[in-house]
């Protein structure tokens, strides 16, 4: 293989340059693949509906200072009490799941009974079903319930507790030392004491990582938004974007301003929380 060498008498391979270079052009070919679509859909949320027509999704807009399609699509979807919404579902259905995913991650990783592996075995079967194949079984017993097209149904729903929040509480779980249960118990305090004033605290870091796993979800939802969730007034965000579709047509302008206008509490979220939250994964996803 050739090798060449330059003034400062460093050695290269004709193979190591190659791969090199080959290294940069994947990186750059991907990194385009994520960030030209949110460029298209910017340029294009700033585009009235003619100039959309006549123009490429490349083209700039005449004016960037151009608002309409941004207030259209906020006032026309709704785009504010679906906003309250979501964040409604969102709260409601983490709180209830870190609760009870805290909860059984502390039950399945310090007590051993009969069963106890085998409850394990199950939720990793569960994990592998998909939820589509359930969803007929689930709005049958949300028909009977009288749950369908109601807020609360929706939240009673979603918040079954999620697999992989689960398994990431178990992990993060058993780093930390039994010696702290033991010391408790010694000094008097029950079971719940040690899960509400010792384990709870020292899981911070994986709840972040559940938290943002289920709630980036529960955000984005809508498949079963739209399958439970009918009234115009309790519709999500995910949902609210779909008001622009319809069978004469779908008007791209607006879905892209109402693209951009869904994305940014997310953004800001992460923005002022990015600290805590790359903590939380580092923290959280890694077995010491």
């Amino acid at each position: 293989m050739a090798v060449m060498t330059t003034k400062s008498g460093r050695q290269f391979s004709v193979g190591s340059i190659i791969w090199g270079v080959l290294k940069y052009v994947i990186l750059i070919f991907f990194s385009m693949v994520a960030v030209v679509p949110i460029i298209t859909c910017v340029i294009t949320a700033f585009k009235t509906k003619e100039e959309y027509q006549a123009t490429s999704v490349m083209t700039l807009p005449e004016n960037f200072l151009n608002f309409d399609n941004f207030i259209k699509a906020f006032t026309t979807a709704n785009m504010g009490r679906a906003f309250l919404n979501s964040v409604i579902v969102m709260v409601c259905v983490l709180l209830v799941s870190v609760i009870i995913g805290t909860q059984l991650a502390y039950v399945l990783d310090r007590f051993k009974f009969p069963g106890n592996g085998l409850i394990r075995n199950l939720f990793m079967v569960a994990s592998l079903l998909p939820a589509v194949a359930m969803q007929v079984t689930v709005f049958n017993i949300m028909s009977a319930l009288n749950l369908v097209d109601h807020l609360y149904g929706y939240i009673i729903m979603s918040c079954g507790t999620d697999v992989i929040s689960i398994y990431i509480f178990i992990q993060f779980m058993e780093n930390i030392s039994q010696s702290l249960d033991e010391s408790a118990i010694v000094d008097g305090a029950s079971y719940w004491t040690i899960y509400w004033k010792i384990i709870l605290p020292l899981l911070k870091p994986a709840i972040v990582t559940a938290c943002i796993l289920k709630g980036v979800g529960i955000y984005n939802e809508y498949y079963a938004a739209s399958l439970y969730l009918i009234t115009k007034d309790i519709r999500t965000m995910a949902q609210s974007l779909y008001t622009f579709v319809g069978p004469m047509g779908s008007q791209y302008n607006l879905i892209c301003a109402g693209v951009i206008i869904t994305l940014l509490p997310a953004l800001i979220v992460f923005i002022l929380c990015q600290k805590q939250i790359y903590s939380g994964i580092t923290a959280g996803a890694v077995k010491g």
